[in-house]
This record gives C-alpha cells, structure tokens and sequence, in this order.
C-alpha cells in the first residue's frame, strides 16, 4: 500500500467511530489532556447519574484503560485511569450504598493490579498514588462483601505500616 493509500485508510477509520478518534488524537497527542477523555468515561462508567437512571459499566471503564494503554504504552497514565477507576468506583459505593458481590470483586481486583504496578513506579512518583489509594482502603470500611478488608489486606501487604488498632509489639 502506498502512502497515499494508507493516508486515507486512516481518514476512514478516523471517520468511523468517535472510539478511532479517541485513540488517534492519543497516540498523536492532539489536545492538551490525554487523559482526560478517559477519566471522563471511567467517571460516567463507574459512579453513573442515577437520577437519570444511568447503570454502572464495569467492563467499558476497564475498556477505557485498555485504549489508552494500548494508544500510548504509558505506564504512568494506566495507572492514573487505573486509581480513578477504584476512585470512582468506591466513591459510589460508599455515597450510594450496598452493591454486588461482582461489582467488590471488580473493585478488589483492580486496586490489587493498580498496587503492583504502583510497587513498579520510581520512588518519587509512588508517594501520591499511595495516598490515594490508602484514602480509598480507609474510606471503604465498613463496607460489606469483604471489600474493605481485601482493600486493607492489599494496601498494608504493599505498604507496610502500623494498622490502626493493631496491637502494638
């Protein structure tokens, strides 16, 4: 294929979905926020409005990811939308109440991977994150299904410090 060729093949593809767009003006780096786009769906997906009777799309925030990741290879990046899926995810739960054991084991299971990665970041770069992912654990107690406790579990097994209310040696 010639140049030509593949130049209009991509103007087709850009032209074909807002999703090819999305993921072309992030490799490319068109606009001032790459992430920004993403953040926004991991926020409708993860804490809907429910007054206009919007559901919880678990599987198209962690698409979201999965595009961006694949857009740019930027690890830094994953683990930002990574966190604001956890974020928005226990935001809901603790503002809105009680859900599914499906939804705790999502949530679980994306702290989980976000913390690993979290682990892989430079030194200067973990201390946010850590924050931010300890005000999750701490916000999400007394939270049912066992979620607060695997939040706690993971946080303190990734960052080790003094539990609040453990005994002291």
């Amino acid at each position: 294929m010639d140049a030509n060729h593949l130049v209009k093949l991509v103007a087709d593809l850009y032209r074909f979905s807002k999703e090819n767009q999305t993921f072309l003006h992030t490799r490319f780096g068109v606009g001032e926020d790459p992430l920004a786009t993403y953040k926004k769906t991991i926020a409708e997906c993860m804490y809907p409005d429910l007054f206009g009777n919007k559901p919880v799309h678990i599987a198209k925030a962690k698409k979201a990811i999965s595009a961006y990741s694949k857009a740019t290879g930027d690890p830094l990046g994953e683990v930002e939308l990574m966190v604001t899926f956890a974020e928005y995810g226990n935001k809901f739960t603790v503002e809105c109440g009680d859900m599914d054991e499906a939804f705790y084991d999502s949530l679980n299971s994306m702290y989980r991977r976000v913390i690993k990665k979290v682990l892989r970041l430079p030194e200067e770069q973990k201390d946010g994150y850590k924050g931010r992912l300890k005000e999750i654990m701490t916000s999400s107690s007394g939270i049912g299904w066992g979620y607060h406790d695997m939040l706690a579990d993971d946080y303190y097994s990734a960052f080790p410090e003094r539990r609040p209310g453990a005994a002291v040696d």
